[in-house]
């Protein structure tokens, strides 16, 4: 029994190293085992329509840092530490099975912009970048993150499958996810997505997670949706 499942006062849902003081606001729930076990019963718990944003321990102390996931029915949206991001921007997959092998180059750029904020002391955790990991297996199917913290009420959200894992629904239910995260955030209440006007299919990720066109364009000329709270 490595982990033990604790929940909070918003019924949020945490695998956190047993034998370790609980983080402040947290309770133990009784469920204690192996870490996939534990990431099993809180998907269980997703599925009985209970919130599941997680606090999950990256090493057997709790002082280490902590990476946020997200849990959805076929993904886990597992925030990367700015360590991690560093490993990809060098060419590494941080210690994942990748669907395709490695990280696509959108994703590496990602990383380094992680990284750079990071080293730069501008990074908030919980703000930054996400791998979609496929809940059947494990694997890496993309990424997703924020460009940059929130600010005036707003986040702005980017995304990148796997060309092997396009046209599956996976970037939609992982958008929506992370979407609805956002927006139970306080003082946040709107959640913005940007693309081109010739990429039609990130546009229909964007009209199925319920992001709406706008009419005006951003600085670069991109489309611009917008979901609100």
């Amino acid at each position: 029994m490595t982990h033990a499942v604790i929940v909070n006062d918003r019924q949020q849902y945490a695998l956190w190293p047993t034998g370790s003081g609980l983080p402040d606001g947290w309770l133990a729930t009784g469920w204690t085992g192996g870490e996939q076990a534990c990431l099993d019963r809180i998907s269980e718990l997703w599925k009985d329509g209970r919130p599941a944003a997680v606090r999950r321990a990256v090493a057997e102390d709790a002082a280490r840092p902590a990476v946020q996931l997200l849990v959805t029915p076929r993904l886990w949206l597992r925030e990367v530490l700015p360590e991690e991001a560093e490993q990809l921007t060098e060419g590494g997959t941080a210690g994942l099975e990748w669907l395709g092998g490695t990280p696509s180059a959108e994703t590496r750029i990602a990383a380094k912009m992680l990284t750079r904020a990071a080293g730069a002391g501008v990074h908030v955790p919980g703000w930054g970048m996400y791998l979609l990991l496929r809940a059947e297996d494990v694997v890496v199917v993309g990424a997703m993150g924020f460009h940059g913290p929130p600010a005036d009420g707003s986040a702005e959200i980017g995304f990148d499958l796997t060309e092997q894992a396009r046209g599956q629904g996976y970037a939609t239910e992982a958008l929506g996810e992370l979407a609805a995260w956002t927006l139970r955030q306080s003082g946040l209440d709107t959640v913005v997505a940007t693309t081109t006007e010739d990429n039609v299919t990130s546009q229909r990720v964007m009209e199925r997670a319920g992001f709406e066109l706008q009419p005006e364009r951003d600085q670069e000329g991109l489309l611009v949706y917008r979901l609100t709270r």
